[in-house]
């Protein structure tokens, strides 16, 4: 397949990649600074603003789905803001290139830790993270009402660090997936082979879904 990646020099979106290629797919690298796109045969690196709406139809037009792995900076004052233009950008131009998969990396935030309890709700929440937490809550909200695309958004475990790829790992629907110590945490390694799973062999349509040990 041919596969945008929005976010591809990020955290998640470098582990994204590096599964992709090693699966045999073609990756479409959409950044605004192409010189921090890996260099690869199966890799075409194409400059675009994701705030531009017709800059990222021109970018993903004609490609097989769209995975965006799109952050707008944990260290930026407007992050809130910032998130939710970019991701409704980046859905308004995948709809406009005429492609129907879409799968989005939000956050653990919105997940359910008890009954009508979200995580970003509890004391313990970080405040540091809490814009961009809200930011990918409120946006899952809105994806919730789409209706034309074929969508997917995937909350990491709460714990999401670098590690090994195992290639095991549990998944559920709105709750946080705990281990026997009682902690959700997932590698980005292995985050990144629930994605691709995902998008080649689609579980979760029109649904969140989330990872972890």
């Amino acid at each position: 397949m041919n596969i945008a990646l929005i976010g591809a020099t990020g955290f998640v979106g470098t582990a994204v990649l590096n599964e992709l290629l090693q699966r045999g797919h073609h990756v479409t690298a959409i950044a605004r600074d192409i010189t921090k796109v890996a260099n690869h045969e199966s890799v075409t690196a194409v400059k675009a603003d994701i705030y531009n709406e017709a800059e990222v139809t021109e970018a993903v037009k004609g490609l097989d789905a769209v995975v965006s792995a799109f952050n707008s900076g944990w260290s930026n004052p407007d992050i809130y803001d910032d998130f939710l233009k970019g991701s409704r950008s980046v859905q308004s131009g995948t709809k406009a290139a005429g492609i129907k998969r879409y799968l989005v990396v939000g956050g653990a935030g919105s997940l359910y830790i008890a009954p009508g309890v979200q995580l970003i709700d509890t004391p313990e929440f970080p405040e540091a993270y809490k814009a961009g937490a809200s930011a990918a809550k409120d946006y899952l909200n809105e994806l919730k009402n789409e209706t034309e695309l074929d969508w997917t958004f995937l909350s990491p475990a709460i714990e999401l660090t670098p590690g090994e790829r195992t290639g095991t790992f549990r998944t559920d629907l709105e709750n946080p997936v705990f281990d026997a110590e009682n902690r959700s945490r997932i590698s980005v390694e292995d985050l990144a082979v629930a994605i691709v799973d995902e998008i080649e062999q689609p579980l979760n349509i029109r649904r969140r879904f989330t990872v972890g040990y």
